[in-house]
């Protein structure tokens, strides 16, 4: 009986410890993160050029940005390159997740393969599906060289197709990782649930899409926030592989912004179409916030 009143300072005492040594990181998230964007925010509705004014123009640079032809192809491609790549990751993730589920034979060798291409930076990914994707000496140069002289397949040169030669970069780059996280998911999946369900004479694909992808439903939710945050983010894949060629055609919105706020040199336009990516990881985290964290409250 005497021992708890012993503990209990002790025990708060290191909670203020914890709390303290948090607090650093706290206020250079707050002043850093918070105070950027609000600071960014309210420049957008300013005329500012080469340097931040606060010469307020109301919601001048959102409409000449929403006139541009520029950002709407960015934005199309964004769309484009995100369902896609939304779609392939989880699929194609889920499906090699699912093969090495089955204890395979070096499991962790493929494992390291598949994972392998995501510690490559998108530049360096970029540069090498340059290379693979380049007509002269690529996959058309090697098919072609083979007798198939009417092969084509250069999508990187073809304004209609371009973003589809990013997305494979893209898959190829982030599926590695979409892999494992489904991979971790599922080795959490109860065995006694298979078991039952083979009992049941239910099949591998019903116990799949019924039983197990909804009781990975955290999982599921988390790789969403992750794969969305680096769609809208998608600029090194762009800059290494077509620096947003041919013509405008391969244009993303942190290009956009990038080439607005340092080359043309316009940080009114760069910090209005920054503050429709702002809006736009919005949209995607909240849901994402309030699927979590209400449902978790609800419990």
């Amino acid at each position: 009986m005497t021992d708890h009143p012993q503990k209990r300072p002790s025990q708060l005492l290191r909670n203020l410890t914890a709390k303290a040594a948090s607090v650093p990181m706290i206020l250079t998230a707050v002043v850093v993160f918070v105070g950027g964007t609000v600071w960014t925010i309210i420049h957008s509705f300013t005329s500012s050029k080469l340097l931040p004014r606060l010469n307020f123009v109301g919601l001048e640079q959102y409409e000449r940005l929403w006139a541009t032809p520029r950002w709407l192809v960015a934005i199309k491609n964004l769309a484009i390159y995100g369902a896609l790549s939304l779609t392939f990751s989880l699929v194609i993730g889920f499906m090699l997740a699912a093969l090495m589920d089955q204890k395979i034979r070096f499991e962790n060798t493929f494992r390291t393969i598949f994972l392998y291409p995501f510690a490559l930076s998108f530049i360096v990914t970029g540069l090498v599906w340059q290379w693979i994707l380049n007509p002269s000496f690529g996959i058309q140069g090697v098919v072609r060289s083979l007798g198939w002289t009417s092969f084509n397949f250069d999508p990187l040169y073809n304004a209609d197709i371009v973003i589809y030669g990013l997305l494979i970069a893209g898959l190829w780059q982030g599926t590695g990782l979409v892999m494992c996280l489904m991979l971790a998911g599922l080795r959490g999946i109860d065995e006694e649930i298979w078991k039952a369900a083979r009992l049941d004479g239910i099949p591998v694909w019903k116990t799949y899409l019924f039983i197990v992808i909804p009781m990975m439903r955290p999982v599921l939710i988390t790789t969403l926030v992750i794969i969305s945050s680096g769609i809208v983010r998608v600029y090194d894949l762009v800059v290494a592989q077509t620096s947003g060629g041919p013509g405008i055609s391969s244009e993303v919105p942190a290009k956009y912004v990038y080439d607005y706020m340092f080359l043309a040199q316009n940080l009114g336009q760069g910090f209005a179409a920054s503050t429709m990516m702002l809006i736009t990881i919005i949209v995607v985290v909240v849901p994402w916030a309030y699927l979590q964290f209400g449902r978790q409250r609800r419990g």
